[in-house]
């Protein structure tokens, strides 16, 4: 058990996955999240404003900077996903969550060519409609990727490790 547990905190690979205790995904995963979420308000406001052209070209531009996002973080991720142990419940919780993920980035990859070069408009209610579904699918992972990390201490550093920092002194 030890020892599994001290494997899931351990990178692959450090250069592409981050050092110990401090891995890259979480970093690169605030690209994809910030621009979708960004886009969703880019496409409320499309049906806001007068005229909506603007919002509809940036909202299309912020789900494309989040699809390239998500690829980065799915990288990484995966590196990640390499070092938990078959068959635990970190394993089948992480399973989910890549599921989950690659579920969403598929859709936004469909909104993306669904909504390309339509900019004279508001955005269109089915278009409104599966970003808000991907977002929701988002938030369902993101809550297991923190199960991940806060619960199962994947690619966290153990505690004697984080012992360090309450102990008194300079940092």
């Amino acid at each position: 058990m030890a020892t599994e547990v001290q494997s899931a905190k351990q990178p692959v690979n450090a250069v592409l996955a981050g050092p110990y205790g401090h891995p890259y995904h979480p970093m690169l995963v605030t690209v994809p999240i910030g621009s979708w979420v960004a886009s969703l308000v880019f496409d409320i406001g499309s049906h806001v404003v007068a005229h909506p052209g603007f919002l509809t070209r940036g909202s299309e531009w912020l789900i494309a900077i989040g699809v390239i996002g998500a690829a980065l973080a799915a990288s990484v991720g995966l590196l990640d996903l390499l070092a938990i142990p078959r068959g635990t419940k970190a394993f089948k919780t992480a399973l989910i969550h890549m599921s989950l993920n690659l579920t969403v980035t598929a859709a936004y990859v469909v909104n993306f060519f669904w909504r390309h070069g339509e900019y004279t408009h508001a955005v269109k209610s089915g278009q409104l409609v599966l970003s808000i579904v991907a977002l929701a699918l988002l938030g369902a992972s993101g809550w297991l990727g923190g199960k991940l990390s806060y619960r199962y201490g994947v690619r966290v550093a153990d505690e004697r490790t984080q012992a360090e920092g309450f102990t008194a002194g300079r940092a």
